[in-house]
């Protein structure tokens, strides 16, 4: 795993060593050159697949106020077929339509006793942090019956303790993505914060 980010530190790529799919083709990007690849053996194919993006708010002005993320990331279900449904003959979640999952963050709610940005983890995070962030789905409203589903966190991760944090994820995220884009929070560079 590796990611690879833009000079401001807003735009963050997730490589992946194995293929996401059979038939998929390692990135020819410039950035995923700079990681070393080694073919080990002849059925594993070398270089560095493309597995995603993040991409954070440009903040140049130092605005008050949590972050924004919005994340893109191939997420085929397991055993899914090219009519986009599972093995048993259910159909996927809406924001699975094409193969990619956009994810945003949950937009978090002023506090106004407490005079901070407030996020429901459900006391899974108990320290405030600009790190602490919940993703939600993003549904294209241009598809039939495309809906979004604004309460359910696919993605949630938190501050514990001072160098303790806390990683919640469902499907269709895997470990791997879900890791990935909390990586990405730790990023700090002049836009982000």
């Amino acid at each position: 795993m590796c990611c690879s980010s833009d000079f401001l530190g807003t735009n963050f790529t997730i490589y992946d060593s194995q293929p996401p799919h059979s038939g998929a083709k390692p990135s020819s990007s410039r950035g995923s050159r700079r990681f070393a690849s080694k073919r080990i053996s002849p059925q594993v194919p070398a270089g560095n697949f493309e597995v995603g993006q993040v991409s954070y708010k440009f903040n140049l002005l130092k605005s008050r106020g949590p972050r924004r993320m919005v994340c893109s990331l191939k997420c085929p279900l397991p055993g899914e077929a090219a009519n986009g449904k599972s093995p048993d003959n259910k159909k996927k979640p809406e924001y699975c339509t094409s193969g990619y999952t956009v994810l945003r963050n949950k937009a978090p709610r002023w506090h106004e006793h407490l005079q901070c940005w407030c996020l429901n983890f459900h006391g899974r995070v108990t320290v405030a942090s600009v790190k602490n962030f919940q993703l939600v789905a993003i549904v294209d409203q241009s598809q039939p019956g495309g809906k979004g589903d604004e309460e359910t966190v696919l993605l949630q991760f938190g501050k514990v303790g001072d160098d303790t944090f806390t990683m919640d994820y469902r499907q269709p995220l895997s470990a791997f993505q879900a890791f990935a884009i909390c990586l990405t929070s730790f990023g700090t560079k002049l836009a982000c914060e």
